[in-house]
């Protein structure tokens, strides 16, 4: 297996395991769990992002595909922008129930167009 393929699948398992614990940190905030308050809950979620970050990174650079000159990577950096915005206020930033539930649904339909870009590669 080479190195790129390796990696690839670090960062394919870590944007499943990030889109995965991000429903369920939307599912406690949903029912209020105080699992929320766990220190792993706050800690493993940064963790597993910057896995996801550094491998995306160490991708663009071995196949040499860079945001702005590719255009499904600029897709997905957008939407990874938008995702982090909607996200942060589906959990923390959200002054109204109302508001987290529109903006986690929201989130949660942002990682799913990012899977899709990354799975189709479409070219805009």
């Amino acid at each position: 297996m080479s190195v790129y393929v390796l990696i690839k699948y670090v960062h394919v398992s870590a944007a499943v395991i990030s889109f995965l614990g991000f429903s369920l940190r939307g599912y406690w905030m949903l029912v209020a769990a105080s699992a929320l308050q766990y220190k792993l809950t706050r800690v493993l979620p940064h963790i597993v992002d910057t896995v996801l970050l550094s491998s995306a990174i160490t991708l663009a650079v071995m196949s040499r595909q860079y945001p702005f000159v590719a255009d499904w990577l600029t897709a997905k950096l957008g939407l990874l922008l938008l995702y982090i915005v909607l996200g942060a206020f589906a959990l923390k930033r959200g002054r109204t129930r109302q508001i987290r539930i529109v903006t986690l649904a929201g989130a949660l339909l942002t990682i799913l167009t990012i899977f899709f870009v990354a799975l189709t590669k479409p070219g805009f």
